[in-house]
């Protein structure tokens, strides 16, 4: 299993011309093969920070995902959105166990 866990960051007053296209990429992605969890937050003390959480069953659903139409609008988006800081993270992962 694989967890990309990060941040991204876009001008506090881009949100609501950001949520259409941050809504497609969401949906995209959680109908993917291999997708088990995949979602956005965003920050309750700084309001133009984005937190990314996603886990993927293997590389290649990962990669798969990179491959995506939807992920292309996504990218293509930033510019215009002021999107500029990212700071995603992959982590391998076991099995969950619950705790």
């Amino acid at each position: 299993m694989l967890l990309i866990i990060g941040t991204i960051r876009l001008p506090a007053g881009k949100l609501e011309e950001a949520r259409p296209v941050m809504e497609r990429m969401i949906s995209g992605s959680r109908a993917e093969d291999g997708c088990l969890e995949y979602s956005y937050a965003r920050d309750v003390l700084d309001a133009g920070l984005i937190r990314v959480t996603e886990v993927w069953r293997d590389r290649a659903a990962l990669d798969a995902h990179f491959r995506s139409p939807h992920i292309a609008e996504w990218r293509s988006s930033w510019p215009a959105l002021g999107i500029g800081e990212r700071n995603l993270v992959l982590y391998e992962a076991g099995e969950p166990t619950p705790t």
